[in-house]
């Protein structure tokens, strides 16, 4: 079950992740391209994930965020947390350091919907009010063209690329990194 609401959008909320999300957090290790996000190789199974949650999204450093949209005519306030169903999951590590690192991943079935920028700008915007950072990153692999899109939509400014340095779908793949500092958020 989704925990407590951190961020209000016009479509989703971000919510903090729970034990219980498990199941849906092990959908992403499914994912050869949402995997090298989380600098994973390899499936994991429900108990791996649950360590996962507990030993590094719970970390202080660390503000792990669950995407979720509420059944249609659902305030957001809905006294039943059940109605909210989690479309994706945004990740910041190092977030009391100069520079957050971001990764996320949307579900298949809610690609193409508009979900990730809105949850990626959510938790950006969430990151530079709670922590203060100078600016936060991001990476994507050359051929995941829909990331690309969404960090460009959100406003991060490619900076650079490391070649052929991440194995996906039988192929070294480029990495592009990806940044925006504080004061380009503010003046968006």
């Amino acid at each position: 079950m989704p925990g407590p609401i951190v961020e209000t959008g016009d479509d989703l909320v971000l919510r903090t992740v729970e034990r219980d999300d498990a199941d849906f957090v092990q959908r992403l290790y499914t994912d050869p391209w949402a995997r090298t996000g989380f600098h994973e190789h390899g499936h994991k199974n429900c108990a791996e994930v649950e360590d996962v949650l507990e030993d590094e999204f719970e970390e202080r450093d660390t503000a792990a965020y669950l995407a979720c949209v509420d059944e249609p005519d659902a305030p957001w306030d809905h006294p039943d947390e059940d109605e909210a169903t989690p479309v994706g999951l945004v990740v910041a590590t190092h977030v009391d350091r100069d520079r957050p690192g971001f990764v996320h991943w949307v579900a298949p079935e809610f690609r193409g919907e508009g979900h990730g920028v809105e949850a990626l700008e959510l938790a950006v915007d969430t990151v530079f009010r709670t922590y203060d950072p100078n600016s936060v990153g991001t990476e994507v692999v050359a051929g995941d063209e829909r990331r690309h899109e969404r960090v460009e939509a959100v406003g991060f400014v490619d900076e650079g690329r490391n070649r052929e340095v991440t194995f996906v779908e039988g192929a070294y793949r480029d990495v592009t990194q990806y940044g925006i500092l504080h004061e380009e958020w503010e003046g968006r």
